[in-house]
C-alpha cells in the first residue's frame, strides 16, 4: 500500500543575504508545503534562520536538519527549541545529529567517541527541561548535571519559562545502522540524508523494525527538473561527490559508509581518492549515474512523476525537496506528488 507523502523543503545551509531563501519559503507556505528544514555544518547555524522564516510565515512547519549535538550543551538547545516553539506557535520539529569526527573535534573542540550514549542522554535532558517536573538532574557521564567539579556550587535548576509543549518532536539525523535503530527506539522521527527509496527495508528493514506506527521518516531529497536527463544527473552529482569526499576525515566518513551499504562501495572510494587530491570535477564525474539517479528525483517533470511511486510504496512519509527554489518548479512537484 502506498504511502500518503507529505511534501517540505530543505533549504539547507545559509550562506549569503538574510533574506537568502524567504522567497523560496513563502512560495512553498502559499502551495501548501508542510515543511521547511534548514541547517548547519561548520559556518551558519540552523535556529537562527529558521528564526528569521518562522517570523515570516503562520503555518509551514519549522525543522532543523540538523542541530549540532556538540554545538551546544543539551540545556542551550533545550532554550532554543522551546524559545522558537512558543514564537512560532508550536511549529517546532527538532532534528539533532552527532556529526563527525572532524567537525565535532576539530570546530566545536569536543570528544567524539560513544555518539550513540551522548545522543540518548542528550535527548533525555530536553525532555526533562521541557516537561518541567522538577530541577533537572543528570548523572552523565556526557552532560552530568550539576556539574561535579568547578566551585562546587551548581545546583539543579528547573526552567524559568513554560515551554507551550513538553513534547517538542525530535527527528534524528542517522546513517548507521545502530543510529537509526536509536532514532526508532527514542525519537520521533528520521531525518535520512541519502536514501534509496527501493533500499529501505534491505539496508534498514532492521533498525527499523521496532518503530512506532506514528513514527516520521522525512528524507532530503535533490530535485533538478530538467528535460536533459543526463544534465540534470550531472548536476544531482555535485553534492554527493562533496559529502562522499570531503564531508569526513578519510579514515571515518560515514557519508562514503553509507553509500557503500547501498552497493557502490568501489565507486564511493574512488570519488573519495579524487575529491581529497584536488581532483574535484573528476569525482563529480566518478559518482555512478545509477547511486545518483536512485536517491534523486531528476530528469523532466513526467519521469519524476513516474519514479515518485517508488518513495510512496517506501516507508518514507515525507519528502524534503532539495535543491529548488522558483515558486513555478515547487507548484509542479506539488502537483506531481498529490496527483
Amino acid at each position: 500500500m502506498s504511502t500518503p507523502l507529505k511534501l517540505g523543503i530543505n533549504v539547507g545551509y545559509w550562506q549569503r543575504d538574510p533574506d537568502d531563501q524567504t522567497e523560496t519559503v513563502l512560495a512553498a507556505e502559499r502551495l501548501g508545503y508542510d515543511f521547511v528544514f534548514t541547517a548547519e555544518a561548520y559556518g551558519s547555524d540552523a535556529l537562527t534562520t529558521l528564526t528569521w522564516y518562522a517570523a515570516r510565515t503562520s503555518r509551514i512547519k519549522l525543522g532543523t536538519a540538523v542541530v549540532q549535538m556538540s554545538a551546544r550543551t543539551p540545556a542551550a538547545t533545550a532554550m532554543h527549541a522551546l524559545t522558537l516553539d512558543a514564537l512560532s506557535g508550536g511549529r517546532l520539529i527538532l532534528g539533532l545529529g552527532a556529526s563527525g569526527p572532524q567537525v565535532v573535534e576539530g570546530w566545536y573542540g569536543v570528544p567524539f567517541p560513544k555518539p550513540l550514549a551522548r545522543t540518548r542522554e542528550y535527548i533525555d535532558i530536553l525532555r526533562k527541561i521541557w516537561r518541567r517536573e522538577g530541577p533537572v538532574t543528570s548523572p552523565g557521564p556526557h552532560y552530568p548535571l550539576p556539574y561535579p567539579g568547578g566551585t562546587g556550587l551548581g545546583k539543579p535548576l528547573k526552567s524559568i519559562v513554560h515551554p507551550i509543549r513538553s513534547d517538542i518532536p525530535i527527528y534524528l539525523g542517522a546513517e548507521g545502522p545502530k543510529n537509526v535503530a536509536l532514532a526508532a527506539e527514542i525519537a520521533q522521527g528520521w531525518l535520512p540524508l541519502f536514501v534509496d527509496p527501493a533500499q529501505i527495508d534491505s539496508v534498514f528493514g532492521e533498525s527499523l523494525a521496532g518503530r512506532p506506527d506514528d513514527f516520521e521518516i522525512a528524507a532530503t531529497v535533490t530535485v533538478i527538473v530538467n528535460d536533459d536527463l543526463q544534465t540534470a544527473l550531472e548536476v544531482a552529482k555535485i553534492p554527493l561527490a562533496f559529502y562522499i569526499g570531503g564531508m569526513g576525515a578519510k579514515e571515518r566518513n560515514f557519508h562514503l559508509d553509507l553509500i557503500g551499504r547501498l552497493g557502490y562501495a568501489e565507486q564511493a572510494a574512488k570519488v573519495q581518492e579524487l575529491f581529497l587530491s584536488g581532483r574535484r570535477d573528476e569525482a563529480i564525474k566518478a559518482v555512478p549515474d545509477e547511486l545518483a539517479d536512485s536517491i534523486s528525483l531528476v530528469g523532466p517533470i513526467g519521469r519524476i512523476r513516474e519514479r515518485l511511486q517508488l518513495w510512496r510504496d517506501s516507508p518514507v512519509t515525507t519528502l524534503l525537496i532539495a535543491g529548488v527554489r522558483d515558486e513555478p518548479t515547487l507548484r509542479a512537484i506539488r502537483d506531481a506528488v498529490y496527483d
